[in-house]
C-alpha cells in the first residue's frame, strides 16, 4: 500500500526542490511533479516527491484524521 501524505511547504530552496514541515519534522523534497508552489502550500508527498497542491482546507481534514488514527492506535499526533 502506498501513502502520501499532506505537508506544508516551510521554504523553496530553488525551482525544484523545497523543504516541508510534516507536524513538526522538516524534511526536502523535490518540486519537480508540480508547477507553481508557493511558502505555505500544502503538498501531498509520496517518498520525497511532491505530487500535487492541496488546499489547506483538505489538508487540515486529512491531518486531523491521521491524528485520530493516531490516538486511536494510542500514539501521540
Amino acid at each position: 500500500m502506498c501513502l502520501a501524505i499532506p505537508a506544508r511547504v516551510e521554504q523553496i530552496i530553488d525551482s525544484g526542490n523545497a523543504v516541508v514541515d510534516f507536524g513538526g519534522v522538516r524534511r526536502p523534497i523535490s518540486l519537480a511533479l508540480v508547477d507553481d508552489v508557493s511558502v505555505g502550500d500544502y503538498v501531498i508527498v509520496h517518498v520525497g516527491f511532491a505530487l500535487q497542491k492541496l488546499d489547506v482546507e483538505e489538508a487540515e481534514r486529512t491531518l486531523a484524521l491521521l491524528a485520530g488514527m493516531n490516538q486511536c492506535v494510542g500514539r501521540e499526533a
